[in-house]
């Protein structure tokens, strides 16, 4: 009598019993182990509400940003008036502070003027060591 031995076929597929538990812990070890990124943003002080504060003409260099991304600069009360593009600013600052130490710059901007023209203007702004800045936005137009 001769015993029959049993075959065994050997399959072609991939096990998927285990597959959703692989990715569930692939993804947990992703998600635990990335590290983001915190946006740094602006450093900025702001007063505290009421404080006003008054301030000499010729201690003030204008700085308005127009909607086209050209900077209008205006010293103090003089009625001329310097169109400058906003990588000649940082230039602009240190000649009149270099003449005036208790300058302030006033950043004022157009309301349709794009977001990245204004800090373009403070880049250049904070690269050139501008302590005193104030920011408005530009009413009127």
């Amino acid at each position: 009598m001769a015993i029959m031995r049993k075959k065994s076929r050997v399959s072609g597929n991939i096990p998927t019993s285990s597959l959703a538990d692989i990715a569930f812990l692939l993804l947990i070890f992703f998600l635990v182990t990335t590290v983001f990124e915190e946006e740094k943003g602006l450093p900025i002080v702001l007063p505290e509400r009421g404080v006003e504060a008054q301030v000499s003409q010729k201690n003030v260099l204008h700085l308005v940003v127009r909607a086209d991304g050209l900077v209008d600069v205006k010293r103090g009360e003089s009625p001329s008036i310097q169109t400058a593009r906003p990588n000649e600013i940082g230039l602009i600052w240190r000649q009149e502070v270099a003449n005036n130490p208790n300058l302030i710059a006033a950043v004022k901007t157009d309301p349709r003027a794009a977001y990245k023209h204004m800090i373009n203007v403070l880049d250049e702004l904070q690269g050139a060591g501008a302590q005193r800045v104030s920011l408005q936005m530009l009413e009127g137009n």
